[in-house]
């Protein structure tokens, strides 16, 4: 067969599997066979098809599995749906509006025909490139986006450089999770990469493209080789696969967009690479039958070994990605072994030929990647849309599959025989023990044991002779009245005691009222103290006591070893089916875990990311889009098994862990050494990526220069506004306001006016003046102020060294308490302090004025080698910000107690962060981070809460508020939260809010309404920790100190009287 031969041979193939692709959307049918069949009847012709599956299904509501099961035709489609578990398999077209139904899928697919004859491209390429589309949209309609929607880069370069040889990782460009999750689980598999790394393109390239395929597939496998080579050498955090993406994009045309399936995207992945591979060993291997890497890598083989209406046949098949059903399994094994065996395969085993229909797959030949799809999406036809399934699924960090291989199939069907037996045994032991546990003929059953205990109990109670109605009126009259019946009259009774029927009432009337006025709620329903506590037997011998006593002993004794006995048998069992493929024998095909494809969130929305284990460094990796993190076992097991959130694994990818070569380094042949960075690469794609770091490096570069010019600037400013204060003459007259103080004197120390901040550093500074006076008898200016800055410090190191609550902060009344707190040089506390002294507002007294001038002569005696200018104005700098962060908490918090969350949320945000960053330089640098990581989170939840509410209404102007607040504060918030993977709170917050959203796809709504939730779930459940940009900080009023310290201590008392403890939700 030539090569055009082969080439329209396997575009037919893959028409056909486009066609039952198609088919098996619009019907829902999963059966390969009965859909093949509908196809031959119809001779191809899709309307047809789905009128012969409907008129089918119709006729023959159950119809025999024998009818399903056909011999398979050799092929080379490599994606082959196997073990299909569905016997509802049909959709039900019968109801009134059949023939509508039917023509709108008509409609549909007489489109998608003359869709495909007019661009030659298939369905499952358009939906690839309508995500693509949307992907690439997506990236450049940001641009347009306002600050709170917008997805930035660091302007800090720093921020973005790779530390050492952590991995890199890939920038999100728009809803191509997928893609990274997909590309970094590949590139990991060191072959692969290899593979890539070294593809060289055809010789013939000028003469490409030949066809639309060459056009779109070697293009692709060149950027996706500048890709790799980037993650292997860049000295950047993160890179960005854009042009990878756009190439994909342009392969295709069309206009509309939806949510990439990642299974597809896999199978199209691997498809065009092994077709650009083809093209190349083709070219390398004229005349020979060229052998495919691709091929050899993923792709494996398994025999259909089947009966059909008792003829037994056998086919080979080619297989790429397995796919499982999760739904119904609990473990990867389970899911294996339902795969591999299909409808009844008694007369495989048996000699006498059976009507019966079914078959068995077997593997001959296992690829070196093996890849299990987990079918975690199922149609909901109720519905009329797809649903997820959250079930848990576990699955081993190594996998033998050897029970599954064609040599031990003998061996297999022995010990599948002997597990089906001792599972029929089990079926029985566990029903003998269920009637023991839950023992009665009613609707509620308890333990026998305890049963015989109750009566044992009863028996032994002190028996009693009277009625448990004795002595109880029952018509006595509600509202607590007690009247009763009188007791039967005897000789000694008064006459009135008894009231005969025929009677006047009125004395029965007012022994009533006598009674009813006398209340006593506690005491007139309590039981009669001579009752017993149980019910117990009115009469009983002694010996029927012993008799029954001894019985009942024995048979609870007798009862709780028979259930011993079935416990202890049920666990034998389960011990020795769990250990039934135990034997070295069944141990010789191992396959190592290698990567796991995680995806969070619902059918039509979500965020993926891959865990993939490092062996050389033997630890599990997260790579979540641009954040690579060190992760475990446990947090993989969590995430991924399934029925502890919305996330669980949907693709699995196991290594043949006898084939090294897979996951080694590759070593210089020379020199021995294993290559690393840039010596992986070929000289081409070296030269790209030292290319892309020089931009880099250049670009650090440039920040450099520029935080050093903006330095320098400000230095010239200090300098100049120092000497323009030197210059000025020293008066002795009182000096007005002077707007030309030096910049570099902190605005909290500048007293200007005897008003505001400087009215109570004026009167402490007098104070210490006049307290050092009254100390010394020595009068002289220097003297005194020598003792006032002492007294001073004596003052505020008391205030440091107590142990104030959080309403009275000491380091928000004077810088230097602050200064204490974190260890200042002692330099800087003396400069400071000499600030405060030497203020030419200070006072007016000839005392006070002199103290000033030595003030400020000391100040200009201070050499620049004796206090370092930089130094401290770092540390006046850190208590600006250090009161800027209280500004902003404290108008947060106010905001919060009145239920402004909306406004309250951006001072909480900038609050954290800048406190985060001062807590950097030492835990006294800023304010509790718990606290106000506690109400940042609570606002976001207030937040997500009120926004839920609006979108439940209903209302058009409602939902739009409530998804407004959701996209431009909630979602752009809560990667701040999730950045610190650590703090549990935050991620259990994030979880809350994701989970009310989610909860919504369940739930019938209005379809405009089901449109904008689907648009929005994406944004809410990605999980990329890349910080958008916000609007400018809100800009702070001026605050006293005095005003400062009293408005704090009020929120802080506030919050103390009415703060739950941080614990998130």
């Amino acid at each position: 067969m030539t090569v055009e031969q082969n080439v329209l041979q396997q575009h037919s193939q893959k028409h056909q599997q486009t066609l039952l692709n198609q088919l098996r959307e619009v019907t829902g049918t999963t059966d390969v066979q009965l859909l093949q069949e509908a196809l031959q009847a119809s001779n191809g012709d899709l309307a047809e098809a789905v009128a012969f599956l409907t008129e089918k299904n119709a006729k023959v509501p159950q119809q025999d599995e024998a009818d399903y099961y056909q011999t398979a035709q050799i092929t080379n489609d490599r994606y082959i749906s196997v073990g299909s578990q569905a016997d509802t398999n049909v959709i039900d077209l019968t109801g009134e509006d059949k023939d509508d139904l039917q023509r709108a899928i008509a409609l549909s697919l007489e489109e998608s025909n003359r869709a495909f004859r007019e661009t030659g491209i298939t369905d499952e390429e358009q939906a690839i490139s309508r995500v693509l589309e949307a992907s690439i949209a997506e990236n450049k309609a940001s641009l347009k986006r306002t600050h709170t929607e917008v997805w930035s880069d660091s302007p800090n370069p720093y921020d973005r450089k790779r530390q050492d040889n952590c991995p890199v990782g890939l920038k999100n460009v728009g809803n191509t999770c997928w893609f990274s999750a997909v590309i970094q689980s590949l590139f990991n598999l060191l072959e692969f990469q290899r593979l890539v790394l070294h593809y060289s393109p055809p010789a013939r390239m000028q003469d490409l493209p030949r066809n639309q395929k060459e056009h779109r597939n070697l293009p692709f496998m060149q950027e996706l080789r500048r890709l790799f080579s980037l993650l292997v050498g860049s000295k950047r955090k993160y890179v960005d696969p854009s042009r990878a993406v756009e190439i994909l994009k342009d392969a295709f045309k069309s206009s509309e967009s939806q949510q990439q399936d990642v299974s597809e995207f896999t199978h199209k992945l691997l498809d065009w690479l092994e077709d650009a591979f083809q093209i190349k060993a083709e070219e390398d291997r004229e005349g020979e039958k060229p052998k495919n890497p691709m091929v050899e890598l993923f792709y494996g083989r398994f025999l259909a070994v089947g009966v059909l209406e008792g003829k037994k046949f056998e086919n080979t098949e080619m297989f790429g990605q397995y796919p499982l059903q999760v739904n119904g399994f609990k473990d990867l094994h389970e899911c294996l072994e339902a795969a591999m065996i299909e409808g009844e395969i008694e007369s495989l085993h048996s000699a006498e030929n059976s009507a019966k229909s079914g078959q068995e797959h077997w593997f001959t030949e296992l690829p070196p990647v093996l890849t299990f799809e987990l079918s975690r999406f199922e149609f909901n036809q109720a519905l009329g849309r797809p649903e997820k399934i959250h079930n848990k699924l576990e699955f081993p960090s190594m996998l033998y599959m050897d029970r599954y291989m064609d040599r031990n199939r003998d061996i297999t069907r022995i010990k599948r025989e002997e597990i089906r037996r001792l599972k029929e045994h089990l079926t029985v032991l566990q029903q003998r023990l269920e009637r023991y546990l839950s023992y009665g003929s009613g609707p509620k059953r308890f333990p026998l044991a305890d049963v015989l205990q109750y009566a044992m109990e009863f028996a032994s109670s002190k028996p009693v002779c009277t009625s448990p109605v004795e002595d109880i009126d029952t018509t006595a009259p509600p509202g607590g009245m007690t009247a009763q019946l009188p007791p039967p009259a005897s000789a000694g009774d008064q006459p009135d005691a008894s009231v005969s029927p025929e009677g006047s009432s009125s004395g029965l009337q007012a022994q009533q009222q006598q009674r009813v006025s006398i209340h006593k709620p506690f005491t007139q329903s309590r039981v009669p103290p001579d009752l017993p506590m149980h019910p117990a037997p009115r009469n009983i011998t002694d010996e029927e006591l012993r008799v029954l006593e001894g019985c009942l002993h024995r048979w609870r004794s007798e009862v709780e070893n028979d259930t011993r006995d079935l416990q202890a048998s049920i666990s034998r069992i389960h011990r020795t089916i769990d250990l039934m493929y135990s034997d070295k024998s069944m141990m010789q095909v191992p396959y190592r875990l290698h990567a796991v494809l995680v995806h969070e969130g619902q059918a039509n929305a979500g965020h993926y990311w891959a865990y993939i284990y490092d062996p050389h460094h033997r630890q599990w990796m997260k790579y979540n889009d641009i954040s690579v993190t060190k992760s475990s076992w446990e947090e993989l097991v969590r995430d991924s098994f399934g029925g502890y959130r919305n996330a669980s694994a949907y693709c699995l990818m196991y290594i043949d862990d006898k084939k090294p070569f897979l996951i080694e380094e590759e070593f210089d042949k020379e020199t021995g050494q294993m290559l690393s960075g840039l010596d992986k690469l070929p000289p081409d794609l070296k030269e790209y990526v030292e290319g892309d770091n020089k931009l880099f490096e250049r670009e650090m570069e440039e920040w450099d220069a520029l935080q050093a010019r903006k330095l320098q600037q400000e230095k010239l400013a200090l300098a100049a506004a120092a000497a323009s204060v030197a210059a000025q003459p020293m008066s002795t007259e009182p000096c007005p306001p002077d707007n030309t103080a030096p910049q570099h004197d902190p605005e909290y120390m500048e007293q200007q006016s005897p008003t505001g901040d400087s009215k109570h550093l004026q009167e402490d500074t007098q104070r210490a003046i006049s307290k050092a006076a009254a100390e010394l008898d020595e009068k002289s200016p220097e003297a005194l102020l020598n003792t006032a800055m002492k007294v001073e410090y004596t003052r505020l190191l008391r205030f440091a060294q107590e142990d104030t609550p959080p309403e009275r902060d000491y380091r928000l009344q004077h810088v230097i308490v602050y200064f204490i707190h974190n260890q200042a040089h002692k330099k800087i506390l003396e400069r400071t302090l000499l600030m405060q002294f030497a203020d030419r507002n200070l006072g007016f007294d000839e005392r006070c004025k002199s103290i000033m001038k030595v003030a400020r002569a000391k100040l200009e005696l201070i050499k620049p080698d004796e206090v370092n200018m930089e130094e401290y104005e770092m540390w006046h700098q850190d208590y600006r910000n250090f009161r800027e962060t209280t500004v902003f908490l404290l108008i947060g918090l106010e905001l919060f107690l009145k239920k402004s969350y909306v406004e309250a949320l951006m001072y909480l945000i900038y609050a954290y962060q800048y406190n985060k960053e001062l807590l950097m330089k030492g835990p006294y640098r800023g304010h509790d981070e718990d606290l106000i990581a506690h109400y940042r989170r609570e606002c976001l939840l207030k937040l997500n809460e009120h926004a839920a509410a609006l979108f439940e209404t209903g209302e058009e102007t409602d939902v739009n508020a409530g998804l407004s607040i959701m996209n431009e504060l909630v979602v752009a918030c809560i990667p701040l939260l999730l950045v610190d993977e650590m703090e549990e709170k935050d991620m259990v917050a994030v979880e809350d809010m994701r989970n009310r959203w989610c909860s919504y796809l369940g739930q019938e709504m209005e379809p405009n309404l089901q449109e904008k939730l689907t648009d929005f779930l994406p944004k809410l459940l990605d999980c990329s920790t890349e910080i958008k940009s916000f609007h400018e900080p809100p800009k702070l009023p001026a605050y006293s100190t005095l005003e400062l310290c009293e408005r704090y201590g009020r929120v802080m008392t506030s919050l103390t009287l009415s703060r739950t403890p941080a614990d998130g939700r």
